[in-house]
């Protein structure tokens, strides 16, 4: 019992670290910043190929949604011209297991996989991170070798790592952490296709260099995506963003309220105090007693789960309510209940989607011995997967734009002035009956079809 507790302690610390979760931590230090990733890797077992089930596919849903374009923003978080890419909704299409063909030439690609594996504090997510990668090569390994290279925690290390990799490799994947993809971006060492799989530190009016494709989780990404989305529904409400005052969240709020003014809305904030995870009942007492004088048209919740959960409690659920993947705390984790139903958020295919078949062709993950991951354990495993794919399309399409149906979302890449442009829409969900679904829920469709994201 003691050595499980001390593992997964372990494995929760580590999470915490990495600023691409859905829930970062908020101690001070390089790692914990906009909502990235870092990891570290001692090669581990080759996994076996996944058997791809054979479930009878799920027919295509459509539906009657209009749903604003939404602005990317590149590396630094700058907005980048409109798209037409929308929040995604219903049931994906399916795509086929390789989107671009195997080299024709014979041609071997050498990818380059950096990851923090043996740091005593991100080892086990980045183990879980080099797992999901390992299990998309596995599955499309044709014309690939992936070396994987291990990196220590400090930038120097990194960057040394880094330059011999781009010496022997055709495509080089990370570095991880946050501090690290900072000191890769401003170097002069990016000669080569590099995905980084984090956010650089915001470098001002900085680009990126031209070769460099970031391609991190971002929980701010997200809340720009559920303003745009919100607004498309509640065209011309007044917005109130609550939060319980944790820096995390306040980077969830700033970026909600970011997009929200620019999608023309009127704001409004408040901060709850929060004990232990618990909600202040006097301030949720004042706050029934606001809304009730003064309603908003929605509500913007940069809550986690259970905090949400006590703010629908104390003042029920007849306002609309919106919110990030933290919203969404992982299977057996609490998401059960009644309480959060209607509740509307983003998240990845990986954890909205288990029974698509795009899911379903990957393993899911080991998990420690208590047999639970947290969900944002889960999401780097998954962002792994979509890791090596969007490596193999680069390889196998130079400078050339693609889409792809990932398990972190629809993906999109392009080139355009000398820089490299990624752009993710995660999955519309909520909640009816204490579970989380895909919005809008099934029975709601209607034959009428929503054009896919761009």
């Amino acid at each position: 019992m003691l050595a499980n507790s001390v593992k997964l302690l372990l494995v929760c610390a580590a999470t915490g670290m990495l600023s691409a979760c859905s829930t970062p931590c908020d101690a001070p230090g390089q790692l914990c910043a906009p909502i990235e990733s870092n990891t570290r890797a001692l090669p581990p077992p080759k996994l076996p190929p996944p058997v791809p089930p054979k479930p009878q596919p799920p027919e295509p849903v459509t539906f009657a949604v209009a749903v604003p374009d939404i602005t990317a923003y590149d590396g630094n978080g700058a907005p980048l011209a409109p798209t037409t890419t929308r929040p995604a909704t219903g049931t994906p299409q399916d795509m086929p297991a390789a989107t671009a063909p195997a080299p024709a030439d014979g041609k071997v690609h050498h990818i380059g996989l950096l990851l923090p594996l043996r740091s005593a504090s991100l080892g086990p997510a980045a183990e879980l991170l080099r797992a999901g990668f390992m299990a998309a090569y596995e599955r499309d390994r044709s014309g690939f070798e992936v070396a994987v290279i291990d990196t220590g925690d400090g930038s120097s290390d990194v960057l040394n790592k880094f330059a011999q990799a781009q010496e022997e490799q055709d495509i080089v994947v990370g570095p991880l952490s946050r501090s690290a993809v900072t000191a890769v971006a401003n170097s002069d060492l990016v000669r080569k296709p590099t995905i980084a799989l984090n956010h650089p530190d915001n470098r001002g009016d900085a680009r990126l260099p031209a070769k460099l494709l970031v391609m991190g989780l971002s929980i701010e990404a997200e809340a720009r995506q559920v303003a745009a989305w919100a607004a498309s529904e509640q065209p011309g409400a007044s917005a109130l963003i609550l939060s319980a005052g944790s820096p995390s969240q306040r980077r969830i709020s700033a970026a909600f309220k970011q997009e929200w003014l620019r999608q023309g809305g009127k704001i409004e904030t408040m901060d709850l105090t929060a004990t232990n995870g618990y909600l202040s009942d006097a301030e949720l007492v004042q706050l029934r007693a606001r809304l009730a004088a003064t309603p908003p048209g929605l509500l913007f919740a940069a809550l986690d789960a259970d905090q949400a959960r006590q703010l629908r409690v104390a003042i029920g659920s007849d306002l609309p309510l919106y919110g990030t993947s933290s919203l969404n705390p992982g299977a057996g984790r609490g998401a059960s209940g009644p309480e959060l139903d209607g509740a509307r958020l983003l998240d990845l295919p990986w954890q909205v989607q288990r029974e698509h078949p795009q899911v379903m062709v990957y393993p899911q993950p080991q998990q420690p011995g208590d047999g639970r991951l947290t969900a944002d354990m889960e999401r780097l495993y998954a962002l792994g997967i979509d890791a090596f794919r969007v490596a193999r399309e680069v390889a196998l399409r130079p400078n050339a734009p693609f889409t792809l149906d990932g398990v972190t979302g629809r993906l999109a890449v392009r080139f355009e002035e000398n820089q490299s442009v990624f752009e993710r829409t995660e999955q519309a969900a909520t909640y009816q009956q204490g579970v989380l679904g895909t919005w809008p829920p099934a029975a709601a469709a209607t034959p009428a079809a929503l054009p896919p994201a761009q």
